[in-house]
């Protein structure tokens, strides 16, 4: 990506109290990004939530949750705190800008704005927003599959165990382990299990398709498969369309006592989470769930309301 490209067509919420302020801001800037809007902080933190945007535009002075409680808010959340603010206000003094810098803003423009002006400033968090994307999604993504990693897993499960809990949603994860992997690496060697890891978790990726699910290899030839907003049936659903991907793979394993291709054994579940609850009981159950398939012959799955294996097809 250019750094035309990172300065342009992204998502900016416009925090202000008076509308004429928002046209003024809109007008500005969209032609080169998309433009949200709220008129009070609580609207502005619902939406910085829920709608994600690249980049926050935010008034100082506003009623009952000003500029300056909206920044620390949303760094105090970890949905959220990666977001860039501008403060854009009538203040003016070096106190002011300096009370928004240490509420953690990222720039400060004082009105009456200039359109010239909030472009630039604009584009120029944005290219610094992406650049610091790509070198976190470094950090968070498995080098050899291309999928996420631990430290990614552990996050998103976090964060999305909090939103499901304010919603009242479920939750659901699948653990997978490569069956016999051990056996495979000793009779193809670790070049060998190294392409079956690749073409497994493109296999998983396929398989969960929606663009909020999340495959992790968690370890080794362990994946976590992380799936907001599924009940155990829709997980179940998952689970199967797992299962007939890897199926047609067909991935030779002439070192497995279970099957001549590769199979894998998963575990699943699904909660609601609950007040004081956290996530490590829907990991404990899938896991619990997990080792009853391998216990149980492997090339199956266990669900966690009636435990049932199910052959893989």
């Amino acid at each position: 990506m250019s750094w035309t490209e990172m300065a342009l067509n992204g998502r900016i919420l416009v925090v202000d109290d008076a509308m004429e302020n928002v046209q003024i801001l809109h007008a500005a800037l969209q032609d080169e990004q998309e433009v949200l809007f709220a008129l009070d902080g609580a609207r502005a933190l619902e939406l910085a939530r829920t709608q994600h945007p690249d980049l926050i535009l935010v008034d100082a002075v506003m009623p009952d949750i000003d500029g300056y409680a909206v920044c620390q808010l949303l760094r105090a959340a970890p949905e959220t705190r990666d977001i860039p603010v501008i403060f854009v206000t009538a203040l003016k003094t070096p106190e002011d800008e300096t009370r928004a810098l240490e509420a953690g803003a990222a720039d400060f423009i004082t009105k009456p704005v200039n359109a010239a002006v909030v472009r630039a400033r604009v584009r120029t968090q944005l290219t610094v927003k992406r650049q610091a994307d790509a070198l976190r999604a470094l950090t968070l993504t498995d080098p050899l599959t291309g999928v996420a990693n631990r430290r990614a897993f552990d996050e998103r499960l976090e964060a999305e165990w909090r939103r499901c809990a304010r919603a009242g949603l479920p939750v659901a994860l699948i653990l997978v382990d490569v069956d016999h992997f051990k056996a495979y690496n000793d009779h193809y060697g670790h070049q060998g299990g190294d392409a079956c890891l690749v073409q497994v978790a493109a296999a998983l990726r396929r398989g969960a398709g929606r663009t909020h699910d999340l495959v992790t290899r968690y370890g080794g030839e362990e994946f976590a498969i992380l799936l907001p907003q599924l009940d155990t049936l829709g997980a179940e659903g998952v689970a199967h369309r797992l299962l007939e991907e890897l199926a047609q793979l067909d991935l030779p394993h002439a070192a497995s006592p279970t099957a001549p291709h590769i199979t894998v054994s998963m575990g699943l579940c699904s909660m609601v989470p609950r007040e004081g609850q956290g996530h490590e009981a829907l990991f404990a159950a899938a896991d619990a769930l997990l080792y009853q398939a391998k216990a149980g012959g492997r090339n199956q799955y266990r669900m966690a309301d009636d435990a049932a294996s199910i052959a893989a097809r």
